[in-house]
């Protein structure tokens, strides 16, 4: 029936999903990892590197370490959990930094990284040694879509 979908368990799209959200952390993890060490473990940069690797360590984790049939459940309700703590975090800033447009702006940051990882995952069907200056309406997986606008 239509409303028991969630009783049935995961698609198996569901867990496609899981499964690429795994393989993509484990590479940004591994990335990070082997960066070369900063030279002060201090500075901005660096403390915000390893939150943001916490937290997907963590995310990771948790949504793999899931009960059966739950690892997307988990996925899915993870965003919602750290936006409900960026916001949070956000309504103590000073409002002239503009916090709500700097979360989403690195929301939006984080999104376009995952959507890069996925274009890189798959061959989709044509040379990107083409003529650039086209439009055609679809991204390239590198930062921008040329149906926007023309070089």
């Amino acid at each position: 029936m239509c409303g028991d979908l969630e009783e049935d368990g995961p698609t198996h799209v569901e867990e496609r999903l899981h499964a690429r959200f795994l393989g993509h952390a484990r590479t940004l993890l591994a990335q990070y990892a082997k960066a070369p060490a900063p030279k002060d473990d201090k500075d901005l940069n660096s403390y915000m590197n390893k939150l943001f690797t916490d937290g997907l360590s963590r995310a990771a984790r948790d949504s793999d370490g899931a009960p059966d049939g739950q690892s997307y459940a988990w996925l899915a309700s993870q965003p919602l959990v750290f936006a409900r703590l960026a916001g949070f975090l956000a309504s103590h800033m000073a409002l002239q930094e503009d916090p709500l447009r700097k979360v989403l702006e690195a929301m939006m940051l984080g999104y376009a990284e995952g959507e890069e990882m996925t274009v890189a995952d798959h061959d989709h069907g044509h040379s990107h040694d083409h003529d650039q200056d086209h439009d055609h309406g679809h991204s390239h997986g590198h930062g921008h879509d040329h149906g926007d606008h023309h070089h």
